[in-house]
């Protein structure tokens, strides 16, 4: 998978590692708390006891979960002076989440169907819903 131009090419097939790591990567997505601090992180860098109170948890509840987002990869923590400050790893990781946001706003409003032209070879009428 290229990072090139979305919708400028047909996208390549997904193989199994890929999509072992795309799997591994979604559990981000598995847990509100982790959703919450990922939609704290897109709008800049924040510390374990500023998001705390944000997102109304503890703050080892926070560090825990800021971990695991730390081990798939999707934040990195920078030392400022004495403090530990937490930002999403890149611009990827805030599409993913305004992606995840969009499509669940997309279904609550009832929307079917495809957004997107359809792949080569699958006409929208004949692609699954999903």
């Amino acid at each position: 998978m290229g990072h090139g131009v979305q919708g400028a090419a047909v996208p390549a097939a997904i193989d199994a590692a890929t999509a072992g790591d795309v799997a591994t990567a979604m559990q981000a997505l598995a847990a509100p708390s982790r959703v919450l601090i990922l939609g704290r992180l897109r709008t800049g860098p924040w510390s374990v006891g500023d998001l705390a109170r944000e997102v109304g948890m503890s703050q080892p509840a926070v560090s825990q979960q800021l971990r695991v987002l730390r081990h798939l990869g999707l934040v990195v923590g920078v030392r400022r002076g004495r403090h530990v400050v937490y930002e999403l790893h890149d611009d990827h990781v805030a599409a993913l989440v305004d992606e995840a946001v969009y499509h669940v706003e997309h279904l609550r409003l009832g929307f079917r169907g495809r957004s997107r032209p359809a792949a080569a070879g699958v006409s929208a009428a004949a692609a699954p819903d999903r």
